[in-house]
């Protein structure tokens, strides 16, 4: 069997079963719980129950983990192949603007979350024999995820801590859960309040996901290409193709930079994704051939990568807990999901824009889960990705290099190099620093939006 065929039918098979749930529960429709999380909480269910039978069923969360590092590429790629609306909040400007804001809130709960979680751990571990180092595993679960959870952990079991990759992944799956269980009624409550502007009208189609056939009015494309010649999809796609080609190419480019730089750059695939659908836009505009994409098929495509990356990403992780650690991992968890969602959306709708509540709830779900996380949240709100936050998510990134100094202070301390006093200490330090960027850069301003005033009810 072909690991990623099956890797895809099992993803495929769940996301129908959560098309079917989401018309027919009425939770999940008054939730406006997005198929592919129900799928993909299905998916991680059916996953581990497989793996703690020891049942072959073809694939495996390994398979799940490469295809969400692909399709994160080839969504930023086609996000970035998408014309952007011709208005000023799509300048190079405010898109920067909002990516700077995003990755200087990232970095300050990636600062702050470690030394609240070694507080909390220090305070009621010891009842659990649970060490305080095993606080500071959360901001690798929630900021990055499973996968950096998982690396991370592995190095602090390599300094002697034992069992923290499964403190890590156990970590990264509770964030999913609350990535989702508290993103999707603040989405909901953004809807009713007519602060999300790009939604549309939350109807009965809305709500059960799916439209009726009289309700089918809108053609989803037109044809750019002969059909004869080439299908109009298969040359979007041969455009994805390309700049991922050409992705590859600057990857290696950004190796050759020298220490830390160019192993960060060149890992950066996603990033360097979108570099490449920058050059190939602009490469068609000037030999006129822009045309030829039609944006609406491409933010079709960004969608689909969307529902697949979710879904993958929830199957992605194998779930490890440490039963005698629970109850200190889930008070930390808690208390983290609190100061993630106030920090959000504190600072969220203060960065400056008319899509302050979608960069808002696009950073919380990134800040819990992962990035496929955010953009599903905003995926809610903005279904055809008419703001730029998206693309925002993906050039935060860059930004979020500026959290160097946290990890390499989290390292030393579970190497012992230092002690974790002076560590809490440069944590504090390094939480101001950033609030202070965030100042300086003009990121911290009067809110954008208000909670108080009400348009509608659900």
């Amino acid at each position: 069997m072909n690991s990623f065929l099956v890797a895809f039918g099992l993803a495929s098979i769940a996301l129908c079963i959560g098309t079917f749930l989401r018309a027919k529960i009425p939770f999940l429709r008054n939730m406006l719980v997005p198929a592919s999380v129900i799928a993909g909480i299905l998916g991680m269910i059916f996953m581990n129950v497989a793996a703690s039978c020891k049942l072959n069923i073809g694939t495996d969360a390994e398979m799940f983990g490469e295809i969400v590092n692909n399709l994160f590429t080839i969504s930023f790629i086609s996000i970035c192949l998408t014309g952007a609306a011709d208005d000023q909040e799509s300048t190079p400007k405010n898109i920067f603007k909002g990516a700077l804001g995003m990755g200087t809130i990232w970095c300050l709960l990636y600062a702050l979350t470690p030394l609240v979680g070694m507080l909390i751990i220090g305070a009621i571990g010891g009842g659990f024999s649970m060490d305080t180092i095993y606080g500071s595993l959360i901001p690798f679960a929630f900021t990055q995820g499973p996968g950096q959870a998982a690396a991370y952990g592995t190095i602090y079991e390599s300094f002697g801590w034992k069992n923290a990759a499964m403190v890590g992944v156990t970590f990264a799956s509770i964030g999913f859960v609350v990535a989702f269980l508290v993103g999707v009624p603040a989405a909901k409550m953004g809807i009713s309040r007519g602060i999300a502007k790009n939604c549309g009208k939350i109807d009965e189609s809305i709500l059960k996901g799916y439209l009726r056939k009289e309700e089918q009015t809108n053609y989803m494309v037109k044809d750019t290409t002969c059909n004869s010649n080439i299908e109009t999809l298969s040359f979007h796609f041969a455009l994805i193709g390309l700049c991922y080609i050409v992705a590859i190419g600057i990857s290696k480019i950004m190796a050759l930079l020298p220490g830390f730089l160019g192993t960060s750059m060149s890992g950066l695939m996603f990033m360097n994704g979108m570099f490449a659908a920058y050059i190939v836009r602009f490469i068609m505009k000037k030999l006129n051939l822009d045309f030829l994409i039609e944006n609406t098929l491409q933010s079709k495509i960004t969608g689909w990568t969307a529902d697949y990356l979710v879904v993958g990403a929830f199957m992605a992780v194998s779930l490890s807990i440490v039963g005698k650690w629970l109850v200190p991992i889930l008070v930390e968890s808690a208390v983290i999901t609190a100061i993630t969602f106030v920090a959000c959306f504190y600072f969220g709708r203060r960065i400056g824009g008319s899509n302050d509540f979608e960069r808002t709830l696009g950073l919380y779900g990134t800040s819990t889960g992962t990035v496929p996380s955010g953009i599903a949240l905003v995926r809610i709100i903005d279904p055809e990705f008419k703001t730029t936050t998206a693309v925002e998510l993906g050039l935060m990134n860059i930004i979020m290099l500026l959290s160097t100094p946290v990890y390499l202070v989290l390292l030393a301390m579970a190497s012992k190099t230092m002690s974790v006093t002076v560590a809490m200490g440069i944590l504090a330090a390094l939480t101001v620093v950033y609030m202070i960027i965030l100042k300086l850069t003009k990121c911290w301003n009067k809110p954008s939006y208000s909670w108080k005033e009400k348009v509608g009810k659900l």
